[in-house]
């Protein structure tokens, strides 16, 4: 698929990694839906980025907020061709304290519930949007092209999925979870010509990394292999669009991490 002319849902598209993929699909020529609930962030990309983006608050556990997300695409854009679904949080805490108290399960579900349900519920309300696109193509012409790329949906999980550390528990679990639905939609939406991806970032120079102290930094990028340093966020945005482009990724998940395996 083409990204020139075409539409994309970025979610956490206002900052990080969903920033660099926000503005390497306006400079190829498409067009974002940026939803976050950062709206000072947001809405100083739309007014730098120009007509091709616009921006919606959106919190990707409310179907009301992420539907209206897909309004606006639809009405602003024409319609959807894909997202791509970068909002996620880190919740950082052990199963049991130093005293053996239990962990926050509040805390243990909102990581789950951001993170996973989230990602689950993006999908779910594109894909609707581009399954009904396609439906509608295909009753006002019969001369549609087979496995024509009719839409695709990249996910964003971590290698905590993989490499979990202590005190990753909700984090490791829902990024699992979003590395799970992978296939399943992969396989459910290929009849519609949706396809389904997933990355699995390693750690990246992005301002969640800001708040932890040099040293830890410093030790993060000596455990990366090669080359020896924190990914960087046009890294992650160039494999988003040459999965946009390429036809043939599908139903998979790629590590983008400089070989690093946490132990």
């Amino acid at each position: 698929m083409q990204i020139e002319q075409h539409s994309f849902l970025v979610t956490g598209g206002a900052s990080g990694l969903g920033e660099s993929v926000v503005r390497a699909i306006v400079a190829q020529g498409g067009k974002v839906v940026i939803a976050d609930l950062n709206e000072s962030m947001g809405q100083a990309l739309v007014d730098e980025l120009g007509d091709h983006a616009r921006f919606v608050r959106c919190d990707v556990t409310s179907g009301d907020e992420v539907q209206a997300a897909v309004d606006m695409a639809e009405k602003e854009f024409g319609g959807l061709q894909g997202s791509i679904n970068c909002a996620g949080i880190a919740v950082v805490q052990k199963l049991l304290d130093r005293d053996n108290n239990p962990a926050n399960l509040d805390a243990f579900s909102r990581g789950v519930n951001i993170n996973l349900v989230g990602s689950f519920n993006v999908a779910r309300l594109v894909a609707a949007s581009i399954a009904k696109r396609v439906a509608n193509a295909n009753n006002a012409d019969s001369s549609v092209e087979k496995n024509a790329d009719n839409g695709v949906i990249i996910n964003t999980a971590s290698i905590a999925a993989f490499d979990g550390q202590v005190g990753q528990a909700s984090y490791s679990s829902s990024k699992a979870g979003v590395v799970g639905l992978t296939l399943p939609l992969a396989r459910e939406l290929a009849r519609h010509g949706i396809r389904v991806m997933t990355i699995a970032p390693g750690v990246f120079a992005t301002p969640m990394m800001d708040t932890i102290p040099e040293k830890a930094r410093e030790q993060l990028e000596a455990g990366v292999p090669y080359p020896k340093r924190l990914g960087n966020p046009n890294e992650f945005a160039k494999l988003v669009t040459h999965i946009i482009d390429n036809a043939y990724l599908n139903g998979e998940v790629i590590r983008l991490d400089g070989a690093i395996r946490m132990v």
